[in-house]
């Protein structure tokens, strides 16, 4: 086991995924991208009609589910990896993911995964700086312009972002912010390799 990890926080549209599977890629290093995790006990939710304000009932969807997060994102042994992208997740995963005990449940996976990793992993998502991953040895909080990230994501508004922002940065279990000594990179007018030369550099600090 390694555990060497670069962690990569940051709100909607800001970069992350992208940036983090670049840095992986040049590094030669394992990717995992939490958001897409929640964004699959998302749509397990959705379809079970969970009340999505219900701690309880949404902690019974997570007690008895298998992720695996390659190539595709693949939950109880099927492919969700479109599914997660839909309109209704995006409306909803902030409504899961402010859940505890799925919280709970997917850092634990979430940790798992980096120990497990020859080389190293790079992780993204919306708490990896300050409650995932603390201690990693590069944190990074990926920020731009509020027009800017509406921009990157297609999929949704300008207002479908910021009211992601609200109910990302306000939920009671591990909003998002910025936490001591991380690395803020503003990628509103930068390019993709130059974020990932800043990314790679604070490694070899």
């Amino acid at each position: 086991m390694n555990g060497r990890v670069i962690a990569i926080d940051g709100p909607a549209g800001a970069g992350k995924s992208t940036v983090a599977r670049a840095v992986a890629e040049r590094l030669g290093w394992s990717f995992l991208d939490t958001g897409a995790m929640y964004r699959a006990v998302t749509v397990i939710a959705l379809e079970a009609g969970i009340d999505l304000s219900s701690d309880e009932l949404l902690e019974q969807v997570v007690s008895d589910l298998s992720i695996s997060m390659t190539d595709r994102v693949v939950i109880n042994g099927r492919d969700v990896t479109l599914e997660i992208r839909s309109p209704d997740v995006n409306s909803a995963v902030s409504a899961v993911a402010a859940c505890s005990a799925i919280r709970r449940a997917l850092v634990e996976q979430q940790r798992i995964f980096a120990s497990e990793q020859a080389l190293g992993t790079v992780v993204e998502g919306r708490d990896i700086t300050t409650v995932v991953f603390p201690d990693a040895e590069v944190r990074i909080f990926l920020t731009a312009s509020l027009e800017e990230r509406a921009k990157r994501r297609g999929d949704e508004s300008a207002a479908s972002v910021a009211a992601r922002d609200s109910a990302d940065t306000s939920r009671v279990d591990s909003p998002l912010s910025v936490g001591d000594g991380v690395t803020i990179l503003d990628t509103t007018n930068m390019p993709l390799d130059q974020v990932v030369d800043e990314v790679v550099a604070c490694l070899r600090k």
